[in-house]
């Protein structure tokens, strides 16, 4: 083994489909990013403001990166190699540490989240840039890039783990806005260029198939907060009744994605003639607004389980409202990609999510949870039955 490059390649073998397959040691990486979403829906809960949402906010694009960028590298990497399989146990460990540190990321634990945070993206960097050396150069060279960048951002990370909690988030705002600008400016460097999307040679079942269980892991969070909160309350039938809410509400948000979306999207990515720049648009950033969809859904959920009657407060409302909106929002511009227009069932649920707001004066929490469900139930039929007729026509 060379210190500076790895004398076989570490590359996933192309060409049929076994190889793009998710292996086992990806869906055990995944555990510690169901933990992560735990944190972040339990940490927006415990400080419903918008300071609190800010904060939670850039933490959420943080585990968001480094869950989306190890899909990446494991999309290019085998993880049948020994190598590949120490780094993502690697990247496991300070995943973790990042993820313990969420509820306490902006008192006495920044430090170690940033530390672990950093470490991720060096450690990711490094083992790209050790396998890619001697066997893709060109890939290699955007990693040249991408670890520049990733080196440049660092210090703000750090920096902010130790400053002033407001200075902090201030800092770790800068900090994921150049993050996720970067791969847009294709990680441009003086001297270096910038890398273009017909560089990035991409998996596209692989990654379909990665994001997919990304969500269905949101989903898991949600359902498993739902079932934890009724299992403390006492059974009223009120109680009862927002169970069968929440649960139906998880199972709507399945449909929307799964039913039609992502199975189309998989199919245009895999027969693309530039699969990189649909990995980039569709899945890096687009499934984004929909994971935070269904992260604000959960929180909702739950307010609701706790306080079903009542008016509606203004933390409630924004959830109940804002989580499914966010959700459709994602959903229609992923699926925008595989379609002429933006579907018409998620801009008619945009709608009534809109005129549910005056409404919510006249509600309670429960029948608003009912409301908006119900609006997740008429996108998902609706897309489910216009398919089907121009199926059969």
């Amino acid at each position: 083994m060379s210190l500076l490059a790895a004398r076989t390649s570490q590359l996933r073998a192309r060409g049929h489909h076994e190889s793009n397959r998710v292996t086992f040691v990806e869906l055990f990486f995944d555990l510690v990013f169901v933990f992560a979403v735990t944190q972040l829906s339990h940490g927006l809960l415990a400080h419903l403001s918008l300071i609190g949402l800010a904060q939670m906010s850039v933490l959420l694009i943080a585990v968001w990166w480094s869950w989306i960028n190890a899909a990446w590298v494991t999309n290019w990497l085998d993880p049948a190699r020994p190598a590949v399989r120490m780094m993502l146990f690697a990247l496991m460990l300070a995943g973790l540490v990042f993820a313990a540190a969420i509820p306490r990321a902006f008192e006495d634990r920044a430090g170690a989240l940033a530390l672990a945070y950093v470490s991720m993206h060096v450690v990711r960097d490094v083992m790209m840039l050790w396998s890619l050396n001697r066997h893709d150069a060109i890939n290699f060279r955007n990693f040249v890039r991408i670890s520049i960048w990733h080196l440049a951002v660092a210090p703000i990370w750090l920096i902010g783990g130790h400053a002033d909690p407001a200075l902090r988030l201030e800092l770790w705002v800068l900090a994921a806005a150049v993050e996720t600008v970067a791969p847009i400016l294709g990680y441009w460097l003086p001297w270096l260029g910038r890398s273009t999307t017909a560089e990035w040679a991409v998996a596209g079942s692989h990654m379909a198939e990665r994001c997919g269980l990304f969500i269905i892991i949101a989903l898991g969070e949600s359902i498993l907060i739902t079932g934890a909160t009724f299992a403390t309350l006492t059974w009223t039938g009120e109680h009862i009744v927002a169970f069968l809410t929440a649960f139906v509400g998880s199972v709507a948000l399945w449909a929307v994605y799964f039913n039609i979306g992502a199975e189309r999207a998989s199919r245009q990515i895999e027969t693309s003639s530039d699969p990189g720049r649909l990995a980039r648009s569709g899945y890096t950033f687009m499934h984004l607004p929909i994971v935070a969809g269904i992260i604000v859904v959960a929180v909702g959920d739950e307010l609701v389980l706790h306080h079903p009657g009542g008016h509606v407060e203004l933390a409630a409302l924004a959830a109940l409202v804002g989580g499914p909106a966010l959700y459709l929002v994602g959903n229609a511009l992923f699926k925008r990609l595989s379609a002429p227009n933006l579907p018409l069932s998620h801009l008619i649920g945009l709608g009534l999510l809109v005129l549910a707001i005056p409404v919510s004066l006249f509600l309670t929490p429960l029948t608003l949870s009912a409301t908006t469900t119900t609006i997740l139930i008429v996108v998902a039929v609706w897309e489910w039955m216009s398919l089907r007729q121009r199926v059969e026509s």
